[in-house]
Parts: structure tokens; sequence; C-alpha cells
């Protein structure tokens, strides 16, 4: 299937480029055999990290993750696309906006939403203290 012949839903954000795209494999599940919700937080914070060093190139680290709600299990197979977009840039933090989709391995035009989360990440010097946002745009 070419994306282009896709039938996404009307939210899925196909006119971006996601930040992290990865298959999820066996050792990503949970005892139920889906995959474990540490395992998507874990490329959550990794997805930030990518969309806030377009604003700092210097050492980040996150302070804050919003609410984080599943809406859909995440299965063996399935290819989860993590898609940013920055929501401010402050003195010296950066706030990114994730949201999580996954193609079903079974099913590749289907496509559901998994989550959503807004990350608060701080530059920080070597004594790592917060220290002022290095570049304030791309």
């Amino acid at each position: 299937m070419k994306p282009d012949d896709a039938n996404y839903p009307p939210d899925y954000p196909a006119n971006k480029q996601p930040a992290i795209r990865v298959v999820m494999m066996p050792r990503d599940t949970n005892a139920l055999g889906t995959i474990f919700g540490g395992v998507i937080l874990s490329y959550i914070d990794l997805a930030a990290a990518i969309e806030a060093h377009k604003y700092h190139p210097g050492k980040l680290v996150t302070v804050a993750m919003d609410k984080i709600e599943f809406h859909q299990p995440v299965h063996v197979g399935d290819l989860v696309s993590l898609f940013t977009e920055t929501a401010k840039v402050g003195r010296t933090s950066i706030t990114v906006k994730i949201a999580v989709w996954a193609q079903r391995s079974r099913d590749r035009a289907e496509f559901v939403p998994v989550t959503e989360a807004c990350a608060t990440l701080v530059a920080v010097d070597e004594n790592l203290k917060p220290t002022p946002v290095t570049r304030p745009g791309r």
C-alpha cells in the first residue's frame, strides 16, 4: 500500500513526518500480550527530546509530562508513529505536544490513535542547573 492509497482517519497527521516510527516487537509486551505502556512512554520522551533539540542543541532534561491515557492497545507488529509539535519555547524550557498513532500490522489501512501527551523539557548546564534556551527558532 502506498501512502497516498491510505484511508487516514480525519485527525491523523498525514501531512507531517513522525519524529519516531517503530515496529513493536515481542520483547516489548506485557503480561496481556500487548505492548507495555512504559515502552510507549519511553518513545514519547525520546520524541519530545528530538523536537526540543531543534531549539536547543545542548543538554535537556524532561521535567514534566501531563496525564497519559491510552485509548487503544498496541500489538506486536504494529507500526507506531510519534508526531511532535512545539507548543511553547520559554526562557529555559520547551514544551512539546506528542501524538501517538498505531498502524495495525494485520490491516495496514487501519490507523488508531493510541495516546497523546505534552512534555516539558528544561535546558541545563554542566551542573544540571537550568540555563537559557540558546536557539529560539529552527
